[in-house]
């Protein structure tokens, strides 16, 4: 096959870039254009997304790769979070971000309407108050939802943006907590028990479907030529679990950036007690299967941890983190990276050293000590998820795990999780997600025949790096946490 490229646009929580993409001969190669922060703007009505600023860094992305002459362009994005159109197509209002606090309390809310299990049920997704439906119900009766003619999750916004068309992708619409991954559709019956709308959701579309064209004033104004939008599995892990480069069926995956999302790809959705109480959820991927996984509160512990010493003018390299963490004795503060207390932002250090001391830790005083203390911590939670994975499916358990991401670049992380799950962890790619979607482009134009030829290519085009499991200690350490947990909730 001649080299063709395509252009993956990969928003993150705090960043974006622009990819293009090259397949030649079954091998991928990769070339960043264009990079650009994307902070939350807190204003008097809350912690908001600037998607129009968004939009015209995917614009200019868009004009860089304009020598280059790609056939289609897709965009990925973090779940959960959407934008509300009046029936003229224009924005309602700046959509909100993940992290604002008009959530608090929704989930306590919603379950005196409608019960926890037969939200569940319904939906088979872990509850966090930052759930799609939780953000939705906080605006309930607001003007900005009596106005509201069209919810488009955020990639799907700038699907719209660049093809005029709306619909809704659906890796990205099974974060929402309002869709039924057994029937394959909305779950309108609990939207109207809410007495939430329902009219307001547009078609579910597979990953790898083409939306329509670029339209011609994007085109004319980023000097480009007709090319295909095309939605990836638009949420980010979605394609980044497409790429995991795995063979067979005995292997599970861990998305390590920000969060970390970790589980098992599986043919069809586990909505069962089990998956419920242990905070387990089912999610979109491509191919129609289910990512059965848990969201643990991953690397943003560290990231903020890193902002609060900036702020305080200690300056913290990362390859030198990572060796002060190393020089730090083993499990002398562990911590429960799922506690609710680390989702918000500010004051990280502080809030770990008060939660260490709660479980009848020690105080982290180093930032080698609060280091290691977030990455065992870390570990002791993806042995966990193992744990839970083999109970929820009645399977075997896991015999790889694939690290994909950011995280993977992380060499004590990956390996103190092979230490602690007692498994080779193989590392890599680190642009899982890029990758994803650029070959679930390439997918949908024809030119890869399926699951088993796009991750023939991962595996042939990325560096991948093994890490044995060496290290003891893990069983004691992970046993002192859960005890230390368990002791923690009856106080």
């Amino acid at each position: 096959m001649a080299s063709e490229s395509y252009l993956a646009i990969d928003l993150g929580a705090e960043s974006g870039r622009a990819i293009l993409g090259t397949l030649e001969r079954d091998r991928l190669s990769l070339t960043e254009l264009h990079r650009f922060p994307n902070p939350g703007i807190r204003t008097l009505g809350g912690l908001h997304w600037d998607v129009l600023r968004l939009f015209a860094e995917m614009k200019a992305s868009l004009s860089k790769s304009a020598s280059h002459g790609p056939v289609s362009l897709g965009v990925d994005t973090w779940g959960v979070d959407y934008a509300l159109l009046d029936r003229d197509g224009e924005l309602v209002s700046n959509p909100y971000h993940y992290r604002d606090s008009r959530t608090k309390g929704m989930i306590d809310a919603v379950t005196k309407i409608v019960s926890r299990e037969e939200i569940f049920e319904q939906t088979g997704l872990q509850f966090m108050e930052l759930n799609t439906l939780f953000q939705l119900y906080a605006m309930k009766d607001s003007a900005a939802l009596e106005r509201a003619d069209t919810l488009l999750m955020m990639p799907d916004l700038f699907h719209y943006w660049f093809s005029g068309n709306k619909v809704c992708e659906f890796s990205d619409a099974s974060t929402t907590q309002f869709h039924n991954p057994r029937a394959g559709d909305w779950a309108r019956g609990l939207l109207d028990k809410l007495q939430l709308p329902s009219h307001i959701l547009p078609e579910i579309v597979p990953p790898a479907s083409e939306v329509g064209s670029l339209s011609k004033h994007v085109a004319e104004e980023c000097g480009v030529g007709p090319l295909a939008v095309i939605t990836p599995a638009s949420h980010d892990t979605g394609s980044a679990v497409a790429a995991v480069p795995a063979k067979g069926k005995a292997w599970a995956y861990l998305s390590s950036g920000t969060w970390s999302l970790m589980g098992a790809e599986t043919d069809k959705p586990y909505v069962t007690n089990a998956v419920m109480e242990h905070s387990f959820t089912n999610e979109g991927g491509a191919w129609g299967t289910t990512r059965l996984l848990k969201n643990i509160c991953g690397m943003w512990l560290l990231e903020e941890c890193r902002r609060d010493w900036a702020r305080s003018g200690i300056e913290t390299r990362y390859d030198a983190l990572l060796t002060e963490a190393h020089n730090e004795p083993p499990f002398r503060s562990l911590m429960n990276v799922n506690d609710p207390g680390f989702v918000a932002p500010g004051n990280m250090p502080e809030r770990i050293a008060d939660h260490c001391v709660a479980l009848g830790q020690p105080r982290p005083q180093t930032v080698g000590q609060f280091a290691r203390a977030i990455f065992e911590s870390l570990a002791l939670a993806y042995r966990q998820v193992l744990d839970d994975l083999e109970t929820i499916t009645e399977g075997p358990r896991a015999e790889i795990l694939h690290v994909v991401g950011g995280g993977s670049r992380n060499k004590l992380l990956c390996q103190y999780t092979a230490d602690a799950a007692g498994i080779p962890v193989v590392a890599g790619p680190v642009e899982a997600t890029a990758i994803g979607n650029l070959l679930l482009q390439a997918m949908a134009l024809g030119r890869i025949g399926g699951r088993e030829e796009l991750r023939d290519i991962v595996r042939h085009s990325f560096e991948l790096k093994t890490y044995e499991p060496t290290g003891t200690g893990w069983e004691e350490a992970a046993e002192r946490l859960r005890r230390a947990i368990a002791l923690a909730k009856t106080h």
